[in-house]
C-alpha cells in the first residue's frame, strides 16, 4: 500500500537536522578512519592501564579517566551519527547496517574498557576512600563514588563482557526490531494508510466519529502485530529477569532506582502519593464529560477538544518557534540564546516522514558536538508544548556538557525531566498571561491539566503496568497478549475510575510504548520530574529573578552530585515523604480553577 500524503501546511516540512558536525554522509571515509583510530586508541589504553588501577594515585586516575572520556567522545560521535540517521528513516538498509555496525563496535569498545570500573570496585575500602578524598581526583570523585554503590551487583569481568557482547544480538537487537516494526506499521485511514503520528493526531479531533474511527484503526493496526510485540515483550522481560537474578537485584526496578540515584523509599513514596490521588484525574474527566454533553466518556474521548470558539487549533512552525523561544528568553536571556541555536543551526528534525521514528526526544550526543532534538510536528497545540519540552532537555544537556564534559552531561532519569517540564510551564504561563477571555483560559487550563495528567498520573499508571508485567512474567512464565492486555486495562482503569470508560479494544495499546522495552522502569521519572518542577516553579514565583541563576546552575550541574544534594541547594527536600503531596495539591488546585471557570463559562450545564 502507498502511504497517504503527509500534511504540508505547518512550515516544518523541511526542518531537518544538520549532522555534518559528525560526518558528511553515510559514505564519508572519515567514518572508517575514526573506527580504526578508535580501536587502535582503545587497545593502547587497555594495554597502558589494565591490571594497574590499584597502583595509581588520585592524580593518575584522573588522567586515566580524562583519556577514557576522550575515547567515549570518539565512540559517541560515531554512535550519535548512526543513531540519528537511523531514527529518521528506520527502514533504510544502509542506515540500518551502519547503525548495527556501530552498535557492535560500541559493545567491543565497552568490553575492552570494562576492566577499569571492575578493578576500581575491587579495591579495598581504605584505598578507595583515600583516593576519593584527594582533591587531585577533581570532577571524577562523584562518578567513582557512585560506582561503588553498584559493587554488590557487579559480576566478574568475563561475565560483564559476555553480557555486553550478547546485548547486541539480544536486548538491543529486539529493541531495534521493535522500533523498525512500529516504524513500518501503517494504519488504515480513508482509503489510504498513515503513520502513527498522523493517526494519533486524529484522537484530538473535535469530531467524535473521527476519534472513534481513529481509535479503531489504531487498535486494528496494533492487533495486526500483536504476535510480534507480545513475543518481544516476553523476551525482554525474561532477559531482564535473568540479568536481575544473576546480579542479585532484589526487584525488577532496583537497577533503575540505583541508576536514577533514587532511594527505593523515595520512589515508593512517589508512587503511593500519586496512586492515592487518582481522584484528581477523575474530577477533571467527569467535568469534561459534562462539558462535552455526553453520557459516557470513552477512551477515544480523552483528548477531545472542548467546543469553545476561542480554541486555537493550529500553529505554524514559525509561530511555535516564536511562542517557545520568547518564553525561554523572558525567563533568561541566556536560556533564550541557547534555544535559538537549535533553530538557527539546524539542531532540530521536525518534519513528518514515512518510516521516521514516532514521538519526540532530545539527545546530548557528545561535548565535541551539541544536543539534537527530534519531533514529528503536526501543528497542534500539544506539538508546541512538546517543542518546549524537548528544548528544555536540549538546554539542560547543553549547559551540563559545557560545564562538566561528557561524564556528567546526562542526569539520572528522575531529574532528566526537570528542564523539559519547566520549559513547558514557562510556555504555558506566558500564553495564559496574555489571555483575558475566561473561555480561552478554560480551554488552556484543561489542556495543561491533561498534559500534566499524562506526565504524572498516566506515567505512574504505566509504572503499575510495568510492575504487573514484570512480576507476572517472573511468577507465571511467558505471558499471552490477552494477559498483558488484562494487566494494562486493570492499571489504566484504576486511574480513571468511573470517569472514563475504557473499552476492551483499548487493551492492546500497551504494545506501542517503547519505554517499556528500551528503558525498563523509566516512566516514573516523568512523574518525578513534573512534581519536582511544580515545586521549582513555586520557588520561581516566590523569588523572582533571584531564582534564575540558581536554576541554571542546577541544570549545569548535570549528574555531578546526587539529586537530593543538588536540589537541597535550591530549597527542595526530596527525602521528605510528604514532598510529593505539595505538587499534587497544586494539580488539585488547578482542577478547582477549572471547575470554577467551567461554571462561569457554561452556567447552563451546572444549573
Amino acid at each position: 500500500m502507498i502511504d497517504a500524503p503527509l500534511e504540508t501546511t505547518t512550515g516544518a516540512e523541511n526542518v531537518a537536522w544538520d549532522l555534518s558536525v559528525f560526518y558528511q554522509s553515510l559514505d564519508d571515509p572519515a567514518i572508517e578512519r575514526d573506527i580504526a583510530a578508535l580501536r587502535e586508541r582503545t587497545a593502547a589504553y587497555a594495554e597502558k592501564y589494565r591490571g594497574k588501577i590499584g597502583t595509581l594515585n588520585a592524580r593518575a586516575i584522573a588522567e586515566a579517566l580524562a583519556e577514557r572520556e576522550a575515547l567515549a567522545d570518539m565512540a559517541g560521535r560515531l554512535g550519535s551519527f548512526a543513531g540519528l540517521m537511523f531514527v529518521t528513516e528506520t527502514n533504510n538498509p544502509q542506515r540500518g547496517a551502519l547503525y548495527q555496525k556501530v552498535q557492535e563496535i560500541g559493545a567491543e569498545i565497552q568490553q575492552a574498557l570494562l576492566f577499569f570500573e571492575l578493578e576500581w570496585k575491587a579495591l579495598p575500602d581504605s584505598q578507595t576512600q583515600a583516593i576519593l578524598a584527594d582533591p587531585a581526583l577533581g570532577k571524577y570523585a562523584h562518578m567513582l563514588e557512585a560506582e561503588l554503590k553498584m559493587r554488590p551487583y557487579t559480576l566478574s569481568e568475563i561475565e560483564e563482557q559476555l553480557l555486553v557482547e550478547k546485548s547486541v544480538t539480544g536486548a538491543d537487537a529486539w529493541v531495534r526490531f521493535f522500533t523498525q516494526l512500529l516504524g513500518a506499521l501503517r494504519y488504515k485511514w480513508e482509503g489510504g494508510e498513515v503513520t502513527d503520528s498522523q493517526i494519533l493526531s486524529k484522537l484530538y479531533s473535535g469530531d467524535r466519529e473521527v476519534r472513534r474511527r481513529a481509535a479503531e484503526s489504531i487498535t486494528e493496526g496494533l492487533r495486526s502485530r500483536l504476535m510480534e510485540t507480545t513475543y518481544v515483550f516476553n523476551v525482554m522481560a525474561a532477559d531482564k529477569m535473568q540479568n536481575d537474578r544473576r546480579r542479585k537485584f532484589p526487584s525488577w526496578v532496583s537497577e533503575r532506582n540505583l541508576a536514577n540515584k533514587a532511594p527505593d523509599a523515595v520512589v515508593e513514596a512517589l508512587i503511593n502519593s500519586v496512586t492515592s490521588r487518582y481522584e484528581i484525574v477523575q474530577r477533571h474527566y467527569r467535568l469534561k464529560r459534562a462539558l462535552l454533553g455526553v453520557d459516557a466518556l470513552y477512551d477515544y474521548d480523552r483528548y477531545a477538544p472542548l467546543q469553545i470558539k476561542a480554541s486555537a487549533e493550529e500553529y505554524s512552525w514559525a509561530e511555535a518557534r516564536e511562542i517557545v523561544q520568547s518564553s525561554y528568553t523572558a525567563f533568561s536571556p541566556q536560556a533564550g540564546e541557547v534555544v535559538a541555536r537549535f533553530f538557527d543551526e539546524n539542531w532540530i528534525d521536525a518534519a513528518l516522514r514515512p518510516n521516521k521514528r514516532g514521538g519526540a526526544f532530545a539527545t546530548a550526543t557528545v561535548p565535541s558536538a551539541h544536543p539534537f532534538v527530534l519531533l514529528n510536528y503536526t501543528g497542534k497545540a500539544r506539538d508546541v508544548a512538546t517543542l518546549a519540552h524537548e528544548l528544555g532537555h536540549g538546554l539542560h544537556q547543553y549547559l551540563a556538557q559545557r560545564k562538566n564534559g561528557l561524564v556528567y552531561q546526562y542526569t539520572p532519569l528522575t531529574t532528566a525531566e526537570t528542564a523539559s517540564v519547566f520549559g513547558e510551564m514557562l510556555t504555558f504561563q506566558a500564553l495564559l498571561a496574555k489571555e483575558s477571555d475566561p473561555a480561552a483560559r478554560l480551554l488552556m487550563l484543561a489542556g495543561k491539566l491533561e498534559d500534566s495528567f499524562a506526565t504524572v498520573f498516566r506515567q505512574i499508571s504505566m509504572n503499575r503496568f510495568e510492575d504487573g508485567y514484570h512480576t507476572a512474567r517472573r511468577e507465571e512464565g511467558e505471558l499471552s497478549s490477552d494477559r498483558l492486555s488484562e494487566i494494562w486495562l486493570k492499571t489504566q482503569r484504576a486511574m480513571f475510575g468511573d470517569s472514563v470508560t475504557l473499552r476492551d479494544d483499548y487493551g492492546a495499546w500497551w504494545s506501542y510504548i517503547p519505554h517499556f522495552l528500551g528503558t525498563p522502569g523509566y516512566v516514573y521519572a516523568y512523574a518525578f520530574g513534573e512534581l519536582l518542577v511544580l515545586a521549582l516553579y513555586n520557588l520561581y514565583q516566590e523569588r523572582g529573578q533571584a531564582f534564575v541563576p540558581q536554576y541554571l546552575d542546577l541544570l549545569a550541574a548535570g549528574d555531578s552530585n546526587y539529586p537530593d544534594q543538588l536540589l537541597a541547594k535550591v530549597g527542595i527536600d526530596l527525602n521528605d515523604p510528604n514532598f510529593w503531596n505539595g505538587g499534587l495539591d497544586v494539580l488539585s488546585g488547578l482542577v478547582d480553577q477549572e471547575e470554577a471557570l467551567a461554571r462561569q463559562v457554561f452556567p447552563e450545564k451546572f444549573a
